[in-house]
């Protein structure tokens, strides 16, 4: 049978760009599906716009530190609308960037909803196309909680393109995505109050990372409300009250709710029935080459629920491309993956956490050392970095690293690497650092 194509893509985000252009690069006719613009989540409504607004929290704790270093402190006020504005200029940037790397790459762009009419044949805003090989791509999407008035309840997606500054915010969640927007929002200038079931903040992470980061957060003025479930949003007016139950069982009132706990795979509507493919959980279900339960149809990034990160759907897609259309069969390492908490104080980790190495191997060592930076020596602000690493006890081996403060995000990516190629705590020791920095901690633990 001819296909009007080799390839046919669902979705032009990370995993699904990465995966076109790749397969074009071999030779492939290919063509990418996409209802919105191209880019997908993290460019359109995800980690770009919420890195610029991280940016912008950052001039604030410049600004405080700036006046222990002599600078004399000049009227400085945050324009919200301004911002908003700059973000979208950069986002429908970034977004025509992708267009023209598809273009060069000879990778056919068609606009319209996707879905499937057989195995082989998608309809896309009523016109048929046919493809030997399928690959979803199509991400996830923001939910809200199944409580009454969560019509009142906006998402992360909806907080970057608010019309208005919130003046006080309550933020629902104690995970990554909710912990940096709460810190971000806070350095804006945003009243935040952040309430969670579990008993501290970011329970997937190390514990000390986890009680760094909050014990941050609570000095930068943000409330904690831990042990607490918003039962209901009631409209006052202006106002939105939550009822809460738990530990601070009371009624707060905000003028904004922002619910960012969680998302999940974008997979309704796509007719996947019609293709014989198989979900658990409303995730659609691979094998370790991202082969659904149809032969020729392949997925990858956050619609199959690994590990939800931009660069693991880049990998997932280039190793697609390479496996069906390179000659080149290889499969996706998810082991250590670095995370980041892009929140005020910021965080990252790579690797097992503590509680981990020690539920798996038993037998760990910890090295941690909490300090006052270099950086806040001339200025009054009590603030403290945190590096952590753990060691398997036979093998010596660097079994994971996590670090909160200035800088953590780009020292621990570099570290990632170091634990993936098997580094001992023995390599980090006599290895000799660059001073003064707050990386060289890392290798002076003892």
């Amino acid at each position: 049978m001819k296909f009007d194509y080799d390839l046919l893509v669902i979705g032009a985000g990370p995993g699904g760009l990465a995966a076109s252009e790749r397969a074009a690069g071999y030779g492939a006719r290919v063509a990418i599906a996409e209802q919105d613009s191209v880019g997908g989540t993290c460019v359109i409504r995800g980690c770009i716009p919420e890195k610029l607004m991280s940016f912008a929290a950052e001039f604030s704790d410049n600004s405080q530190v700036a006046a222990g270093y002599g600078w004399n402190q000049a009227e400085c006020a945050f324009d919200w609308q301004q911002f908003i504005a700059a973000k979208e200029r950069e986002i429908h940037r970034l977004s025509q960037v992708h267009n023209q790397k598809l273009e060069k790459a000879g990778v056919a762009l068609i606009k319209g909803k996707a879905t499937f009419v057989d195995a082989h044949t998608l309809d896309v805003a009523g016109r048929k196309i046919t493809a030997d090989k399928i690959l979803i791509a199509v991400g996830a999407k923001d939910v809200k909680p199944e409580i009454p008035g969560s019509e009142n309840i906006i998402t992360s997606s909806q907080l970057f393109n608010l019309k208005q500054q919130p003046k006080h915010i309550a933020v629902i969640g104690g995970n990554y995505i909710p912990v940096k927007l709460a810190g971000i929002l806070n350095n804006l200038g945003c009243q935040v109050t952040q309430i969670f079931l579990e008993d501290h903040i970011l329970s997937a992470f190390d514990k000390d990372i986890a009680l760094a980061v909050e014990e941050g957060m609570t000095k930068r003025g943000i409330q904690i409300l831990e042990n607490t479930a918003v039962k209901e949003v009631k409209r006052v007016g202006d106002e939105l009250d939550l009822i809460l139950s738990g530990k601070n069982a009371n009624i707060l009132s905000v003028d904004t709710v922002l619910f960012a706990r969680c998302r999940t795979p974008n997979n309704s509507g796509l007719g996947l029935e019609k293709a014989g493919i198989q979900l658990q959980s409303g995730s659609i279900v691979v094998d370790e080459y991202n082969q659904t339960t149809q032969a020729n149809i392949f997925a990858v990034g956050d619609c199959i629920n690994r590990i939800n990160f931009t660069p693991v759907a880049i990998a997932q897609g280039r190793a697609f491309a390479d496996s069906q259309f390179g000659n080149n069969p290889h499969t996706v390492c998810y082991e250590y993956v670095p995370s980041t908490v892009s929140s005020h104080p910021q965080a990252a980790t790579v690797g097992l956490s503590e509680a981990e190495a020690h539920e798996k191997l038993g037998d760990v060592r910890c090295y941690c050392s909490r300090f006052h930076p270099l950086l806040h020596s001339l200025t009054n602000r009590d603030e403290k970095t945190l590096v952590k690493l753990v060691v398997d006890s036979h093998s010596d081996r660097v079994l994971g690293a996590h670090m909160v403060g200035e800088g953590a995000i780009e020292i621990i990516q570099c570290l990632a690497l170091a634990l993936r190629v098997g580094a001992t705590k023995k390599h980090f020791d006599e290895a000799i650092g660059i001073h003064p920095s707050i990386a060289e901690e890392f290798l002076t633990l003892r």
